[in-house]
């Protein structure tokens, strides 16, 4: 597999958030040092490339301390969406995405448990 291709987002994924069409705030807390916090950016902005209603942005903890005490961030990466749902972790394309649904629509259930 070619590095570009990597870095594509998966054809069912970008099926599943062209149904998104409502604001989607999403938060990656990182630090430099995170070895998994690379990834979950990329999901983040690569969602928001594809999607005009989800925006991104990536968070470096130690220039924000104000946001860390907010959201309470204890761990990187963490994920906060539309400033109510977070999950920590890096997590796979598809389940990033199914936590984004679920945190505009509360009362569907994750698909993938």
């Amino acid at each position: 597999m070619h590095r570009e291709e990597r870095l594509k987002l998966q054809p069912a994924i970008k099926e599943k958030i062209k149904s998104i069409r409502e604001p989607v705030h999403i938060q990656v807390f990182v630090t430099p040092t995170c070895p998994y916090c690379p990834r979950v950016v990329r999901i983040a902005h690569q969602l928001a490339i594809e999607n005009e209603f989800i925006r991104a942005d990536m968070v470096e903890v130690m220039e924000f301390p104000q946001l860390v005490n907010k959201y309470d961030i204890m761990a990187v990466p963490k994920t906060i969406i539309n400033d109510a749902f977070s999950f920590e972790g890096a997590l796979p394309e598809s389940h990033f995405v199914e936590y984004i649904l679920s945190a505009i629509k509360p009362d569907r259930t994750l698909s993938y448990r």
